[in-house]
């Protein structure tokens, strides 16, 4: 039957993660979905306009693209390397929770955010061997890589991190 008392101490822990776990889920979910109404949606690698939607003309398309690198294309076949970097990456965060302040409730927020984000590229990797990308955004003349909600993902919790462990610097206060 268990220990009531350890029972209600490991139920304790998990509660004062919960803001973590919540973004986590909801991250990875939004992600999937997105992911793959694309898949259902448009046909499989290609660049070319018929194959694209035109969301805000000369600027934003919905395309779907398989990117077996890290962002912007680096690392480009080493999707099973960048999948065991990404299981290490989550290991690091559980280990070190702690350290990294998760029961401050904008740290949750930030590696909530950054972890579904990490999940969700993790997912495609070990699933597909490729991350499914498809927002093209357009500037000028520039066409900057496609990504995904997972990408956007990671790099807002980093964002968010980096601006809360300012601020809490700056204040004085701990994580």
């Amino acid at each position: 039957m268990g220990n009531p008392i350890g029972n209600l101490a490991l139920f304790t822990r998990i509660l004062s993660y919960r803001w973590f776990y919540l973004v986590v889920f909801a991250t990875v979910m939004l992600d999937r979905m997105t992911k793959w109404i694309i898949q259902l949606t448009l046909p499989f690698g290609s660049y070319e306009k018929l194959n694209m939607i035109e969301v805000i003309p000369g600027f934003f398309y919905l395309c779907h693209i398989g990117n077996t690198g890290a962002a912007w294309g680096i690392f480009p076949g080493r999707s099973f390397a960048l999948a065991v970097f990404a299981i290490s990456a989550l290991g690091f965060i559980f280990v070190f929770r702690r350290a990294l302040g998760l029961r401050n409730l904008n740290f949750q927020i930030s590696w909530g955010i950054l972890t579904g984000g990490i999940i969700g590229n993790l997912i495609d990797r070990l699933a597909l061997g490729h991350v499914v990308d498809f927002i093209d955004l357009h500037l000028g003349f520039y066409r900057w890589p496609a990504f995904n909600i997972a990408d956007m993902a990671i790099l807002t919790g980093v964002c968010i991190f980096t601006l809360s462990s300012i601020r809490n610097t700056s204040t004085g206060t701990e994580p």
